[in-house]
């Protein structure tokens, strides 16, 4: 995946680099952001709501980070608002901690984070920091049940997508005034989320609430024109 994520990036500084320099300006309307991307979940149990499957007091969960490719849109309305979505999928694997420890969740979960921000932006000189807020909701893709839900009975797994908001702070740095530049950014995002194991008969036999809250910070090229 950081091979891949890398490549992706190189790839994308080329095809930026062979576009018309009369395109870019260092204040156009619409600014394209080619990202790597580091997604560090956190994903806590805060309730345990339906218990049929056994799992013991004191169970908690944590995800694996992930580093993949992300493409930023932003549409600047004037010279310090603007309004910004993203685009990438990232893959996890939710393993058990505290009780559970050693455990393994799911195998395997696809999210896609679809978020859109409202960004103020400042003017320092040679770099341009902002900030930003905005709601943001979950898609969860694909889930598959790991061996340990599969020995306690669960053959099928399903995430709630819940609308959430993310805030973000940032810079961007032109590197001259035909809108090519470098950009660094950081999400903190307030998600909720609730996992729902079933049995071979298609019951229902745990429900856990969980609290995500992860992290995601990026850097990459630009291109505004």
């Amino acid at each position: 995946m950081k091979k891949l994520t890398v490549s992706a990036l190189l790839g994308a500084a080329a095809i930026l680099a062979a576009s018309p320099a009369q395109a870019g300006s260092s204040d156009g309307k619409v600014q394209v952001k080619l990202l790597a991307t580091g997604v560090l979940p956190d994903g806590k149990i805060t309730a345990l709501e339906n218990n049929t499957i056994g799992l013991p007091a004191g169970s908690q969960t944590s995800a694996n980070d992930n580093v993949v490719p992300t493409l930023a849109v932003e549409y600047f309305a004037s010279e310090n608002f603007s309004i910004e979505t993203i685009c990438c999928l990232t893959q996890h694997r939710v393993g058990g901690e505290g009780a559970i420890a050693g455990a393994t969740i799911l195998d395997h979960v696809l999210i896609l984070p679809a978020t859109v921000t409202l960004k103020y932006h400042l003017n320092a000189g040679g770099i341009k920091p902002y900030v930003g807020v905005g709601p943001s909701v979950f898609f969860f893709i694909d889930e598959k049940p790991a061996a340990t839900t599969q020995a306690l009975g669960g053959r099928s797994v399903k995430l709630d997508s819940h609308f959430g908001v993310a805030v973000q702070a940032g810079v961007d740095i032109p590197i001259n005034d035909k809108g090519f530049g470098f950009s660094l950014d950081a999400k903190k995002y307030f998600m909720t989320t609730r996992l729902h194991v079933f049995n071979a008969a298609g019951a229902e036999v745990l429900t856990t609430k969980h609290k995500l809250d992860p992290w995601v910070v990026s850097g990459g090229v630009s291109y505004r024109f």
